[in-house]
């Protein structure tokens, strides 16, 4: 006997013919439609979670992940039930709107007669739900019969791959999804996001200033990276003889030994004014926001030329030639137009200046063991691994310092919000089959640790490096530096090798002597496994003061 179809059928259908391949959910009352048609879709996986905020987080690390492999946008969906379950996830939301990430979030409704205020009484009922997306995602989409419902996912699907990328949300009520579909099997849904390519005008202005600089300095934000244009950034550099420094979302599009990179040392002052005897700085990609500008200290003293996808990022700093474009199809409109320069050693030796005087700022201020403790971090990857950092003070560390060619880096440093870490790296995990290290402190860890679960249920290559200095480090150091004492950062925790133990997953307390081996033997085994550090680290000094 065949089953009928239902509103839910249309959801996967369409999910499947727009690309999905991996949905990340978790069921709730309102939502069973969806979950009784995703058991229907062997062909689609479901990646399940034990929060709604760290499914989200999951799916928008499944979606870096995919980012990095290059090819269409990689789109990816997450389903949650009403109300409590879709509200959880407005942080974890905030943080793909930042970083502009591709998720697109798929809720249940109340019965449709409950929409508009009705104020029916249903369980889970919000007077307006879609209020409390619209100002976190980038759009939001109503499906109230089964035939707007391919319609919905199409246009929200677009919008999530529309350059400046970012989550979207579509909400269908519950007798919806459980009714007759009403239609036809969908099978072919087509998305075709428009390419946002530069105005040739803009572009032949910026190639002129560039072509007439002295002194020209890039600076690659985390567009370059969405856009995967890091080896037409390079090009550029080299034709221009122009340093690159990158922004924190930005790092890994330049060759970090490169001759020309200044790396991302954007919380030191040396770097900040390198960017500001620019005459020309070129800013790719990025807002020039509060962590990009050393805390708004940046005082360019040339002309800036600003490429950036969000229309509502550019000139929101500082005035500049200002052009709305991909990342990638600007660099390679510049590359058309500007003149290669013959080299001369000029912006090498300024480079090797720079970071000469970040390594002498480094030297004087006692911080051999955090250098220590993130070099053995690296040393221990294996090439290609994937990494996702938590808000603590070793991701703050390897926001400046960490080298990501080869071990790509992705953080929570767009919204900034804490318990990014270890989900999105299961996400990853998810997307790349491959091992994946995630690093969180000990508070950041407590957001995630029911995911040790899904770690195990889902046999994900997770390897979790938990920093344990015994309470929120960072917030620790900021009070204290304010204040002179703190309040509300000593932490109660567990024993988390134990605890990690309760789970079935490997686990180990190392030592600062024995961390790279620790951590290089966890990521040699497959599944989920972690590592426990105990130990204080201190962040270096301030230098936008």
């Amino acid at each position: 006997m065949t089953e009928a179809r239902i509103g839910g059928d249309l959801v996967v259908e369409t999910l499947r013919a727009l690309g999905a391949r991996t949905v990340f959910g978790l069921p709730g009352q309102h939502a069973l439609g969806l979950f009784e048609a995703l058991r229907r879709a062997p062909d689609l996986r479901l990646v399940s979670s034990r929060v709604e905020n760290n499914l989200a987080f999951a799916a928008d690390g499944h979606a870096r992940a995919k980012l990095a492999e290059g090819g269409p946008v990689p789109v990816t969906p997450m389903i949650v039930s009403t109300g409590p379950g879709a509200l959880l996830t407005l942080a974890s939301l905030q943080e793909s709107r930042a970083s502009a990430v591709p998720v697109l979030g798929i809720s249940s409704q109340v019965p449709a007669a409950g929409l508009g205020g009705g104020r029916r009484g249903y369980l889970h009922e919000l007077p307006d739900q879609q209020a409390s997306f619209r100002d976190v995602v980038k759009s939001v989409h109503v499906a109230r019969t089964a035939s707007q419902i391919p319609g919905a996912l199409r246009a929200a699907w677009e919008s999530a791959a529309t350059a400046p990328y970012g989550p979207t949300w579509v909400e269908i009520p519950q007798d919806v999804l459980l009714g007759a579909a009403g239609l036809p099997p969908i099978t072919t849904v087509s998305a075709s996001p428009p390419p946002l390519a530069p105005q040739p005008e803009l572009i032949a202005e910026a190639a002129d200033l560039l072509a007439a600089a002295e002194n020209p300095v890039i600076l690659a934000g985390g567009g370059v990276a969405r856009a995967g244009a890091g080896e037409q950034l390079r090009e550029l550099a080299e034709a221009l003889r122009a340093p690159v420094l990158s922004t924190f979302g930005g790092k890994g599009v330049f060759g970090w030994d490169h001759p020309l990179s200044g790396q991302s040392w954007m919380e030191d002052w040396h770097s900040t004014e390198f960017l500001a005897d620019a005459d020309v700085l070129l800013v790719l990609g990025s807002g020039l926001g509060e962590l990009s500008s050393n805390y708004h200290r940046f005082a360019p003293r040339g002309r800036i030329v600003q490429v950036e996808a969000d229309a509502g990022k550019l000139e929101s700093n500082h005035p500049a030639l200002g052009i709305q474009a991909d990342a990638g199809l600007a660099l390679s409109a510049l590359l058309e137009r500007v003149p290669r320069r013959r080299p001369d050693g000029r912006a090498e030796r300024a480079v090797a200046e720079l970071l000469a005087k970040v390594r002498d700022r480094l030297a004087g201020q006692e911080l051999e063991r955090e250098q220590h403790v993130l070099a053995d971090v690296r040393a221990a990857l294996p090439e290609g691994t994937p990494t996702f950092w938590d808000m603590t003070i070793l991701g703050y560390w390897a926001w400046s310092a960490w080298n990501a060619d080869g071990a790509p880096m992705h953080s929570a440093q767009g919204a900034g919000g804490l318990g990014f870490g270890f989900p999105a790296a299961l996400g990853a995990a998810a997307a790349t089959g491959g091992g994946v290290l995630a690093v969180s402190g000990d508070g950041g860890a407590m957001y995630g640790i029911a995911e040790l679960a899904t770690a195990v249920e889902h046999g994900l290559d997770v390897t979790w490096l938990i920093v344990d200095d015994g309470g929120y480090g960072i917030l620790r150091e900021y009070l204290t530096g304010e204040f002179g004492q703190t309040t509300a950062t000593e932490l109660s925790r567990p024993d988390f090798v134990a605890l990690a133990g309760a789970f079935g997953v490997p686990a180990v307390r190392s030592s600062l002597g024995t961390l790279r081996a620790d951590l290089a033997d966890a990521l040699r085994s497959p599944g989920p496994s972690v590592v426990v550090l105990p130990t204080l680290l201190r962040m270096f000094a301030p230098t936008h003061e």
